[in-house]
Order: structure tokens, then C-alpha cells, then sequence
């Protein structure tokens, strides 16, 4: 008897080098926008981003995830790149307030 199969047959893609490279880009639609969505291997990055979710860097060679408002109110400019978790968990932070070197820790 063989074992049983859990997952369902995926059908193959065939991915060229450059899209491989690039991630794959869909569209989501999520109760804050429509957002183009790329999830990146971190094989290609060669810059230090930072996160907007957590306001940590994103070093060169960690996989994360590009997103950008979709077509109608943003366009790549407005592209931010995130780490996975945290674009996960967007919905679920609350607001960080963002205080200088010198503001007070109270209040």
C-alpha cells in the first residue's frame, strides 16, 4: 500500500531566470487597499531596507516581500518592502509612535 498524498497535484509554471529573480507579483485586495504583492527570495537585493511594519532593516540576502498600492491611487514609486512576518501582521499592530533620540519616554 502507498502512502497517502496530502497535497493536491500543483500544476508546473515555467519560470524564466528573470522571473525567478524578480518574485512572482499578484494583486491582493485587503480591507486597507488593493496591493501589488511580490515576495523576493533575497537572493537579488543588494541594498539595506527598512521594514515599515517593525522600523528594523531588511538585510541584503533575507527573503521578504515587496508591496505597492495597486493601479488607481499609488503606482512602484510607493513601492515599501517588508519583512514577511510583518506584512502578515500588518492589521494586527497598533499604531507605533515614533519619538526622537531626545523626546521624553512618557506621555
Amino acid at each position: 500500500m502507498s502512502p497517502r498524498r496530502n497535497h493536491r497535484d500543483r500544476p508546473e509554471r515555467d519560470l524564466d531566470e528573470a522571473m525567478s529573480r524578480r518574485g512572482i507579483e499578484h494583486v491582493r485586495d485587503d480591507p486597507d487597499g488593493e496591493f501589488t504583492v511580490r515576495h523576493l527570495s533575497g537572493e537579488t537585493s543588494d541594498k539595506t531596507y527598512r521594514c515599515p511594519g517593525c522600523h528594523q532593516e531588511i538585510r541584503p540576502g533575507v527573503p521578504h516581500v515587496v508591496a505597492w498600492p495597486s493601479e488607481g491611487w499609488g503606482d512602484a514609486g510607493d513601492r515599501r518592502h517588508w519583512h514577511t512576518n510583518c506584512w502578515r501582521s500588518r492589521h494586527q499592530r497598533k499604531p507605533n509612535i515614533e519619538r526622537s533620540r531626545n523626546a521624553p519616554r512618557y506621555g
